[in-house]
């Protein structure tokens, strides 16, 4: 592993843990186990690390999604595979973070959102489109229409004062949503699908 991903990594792993404002250039070449010095030679400031270390995990988020979703038997089945990636990605972030990095470092807040609208966006639009050729989800759903609805909510739950006050974890959260998503576009035959998938889904959850 090269000295930028060793970087990348330990950013992301501390900025999920504690959240973007309290975390140093210090923190994050002590994680990392490289000099402040080799940290300076490849970000001028914390920002600039902030801003790459969202991108590339982002980026790395999505591959692992694309992967599911190729490997998938069906709309439904991808779906629930996407599931299980997020409750595991969820489970080990600050609550707190996504709010922060909103607040206070809103270059980095947009770098994320750029992403969300040029990947996710379409990932889920060719889902709910597979979906209804599949006859999983409706023919008369609106599959642009709704994948901007999800992404758009999905990031909104991820920053919300009065349910992160209210202590509800990010998995929980995200799993209620992306469920009564999947409830709103499936026929029968989707829904007797996603039942069989669900178990195999919660087993899964159990070992995380």
């Amino acid at each position: 592993m090269d000295t930028l991903t060793k970087i990348m990594n330990a950013a992301v792993e501390l900025f999920r843990r504690y959240g973007f404002k309290t975390i140093t250039m210090d923190d994050i070449a002590r994680h990392t186990g490289v000099s402040k010095k080799t940290l300076y030679q490849h970000f001028a400031n914390k920002q600039e690390v902030i801003n790459e270390s969202v991108t590339w995990y982002k980026n790395h988020l999505f591959e692992l999604c694309q992967q599911i979703f190729d490997s998938s038997g069906n709309a439904i089945e991808a779906m629930v595979g996407l599931m299980s990636l997020m409750e595991q990605t969820f489970r080990q972030m600050n609550p707190i973070a996504m709010m922060e990095l909103q607040r206070y470092y809103p270059e980095g807040h947009q770098r994320f959102r750029d992403t969300l609208l040029s990947q996710d966006v379409d990932v889920i639009r060719k889902n709910i489109e597979r979906g209804k050729e599949e006859e999983l989800y409706r023919e008369e759903i609106n599959a642009d229409l709704m994948a901007k609805i999800y992404i758009e909510t999905s990031v909104s739950l991820c920053m919300s004062p009065i349910l992160l006050n209210d202590r509800y974890d990010l998995h929980v959260m995200n799993k209620e949503l992306m469920e009564h998503f999947l409830y709103g576009l499936m026929t029968p035959k989707g829904i007797k699908l996603y039942t069989k998938y669900k178990k195999t889904y919660l087993k899964q959850v159990v070992k995380i």
